[in-house]
């Protein structure tokens, strides 16, 4: 399964998107909301990311506290995938695993490597040649 990985960046701000194909894909596999590992299989050596997040084939967010890699319905008050002070409704979720249902993993950059990510990347001179042209 190939996953579109949203990497955010804490310290500048900046969130960065990465398409893993099937190879890369599987150092994420059976990862769950809140492990730390390695984003060597990434391309990205030296550092180490997150798991924040994600949402699957449907729309559906995963959720931190639900067991499993499938929709789940709950019970909820608050949080992901609903907005409400007051009243309980039941919610469609995906649990905290990464399976072959999910299509983006949010994560956060926990340590950095020697190079920057733009370089690992391969993005930062093409963006700063783009934004003085737009200048």
């Amino acid at each position: 399964m190939e996953y579109k990985i949203v990497l955010s960046n804490p310290e500048d701000g900046r969130a960065y998107q990465i398409q893993a194909d099937e190879e890369k894909s599987q150092a994420l596999k059976g990862k769950k909301i809140g492990d730390v590992i390695s984003a060597d299989a990434l391309g990205l050596k030296g550092y180490e990311i997150m798991v924040t997040g994600g949402s699957d084939k449907s729309g559906f967010p995963m959720r931190k506290g639900v067991d499993g890699d499938s929709g789940k319905d709950i019970l909820s008050l608050r949080g992901q995938g609903f907005k409400s002070n007051t009243t309980r409704r039941k919610k469609r979720v995906h649990g905290q695993q990464i399976g072959d249902n999910i299509v983006q993993v949010n994560a956060k950059i926990t340590k950095t490597g020697k190079k920057s990510i733009e370089e690992l990347l391969g993005r930062g001179e093409a963006e700063e040649e783009a934004s003085k042209e737009e200048q």
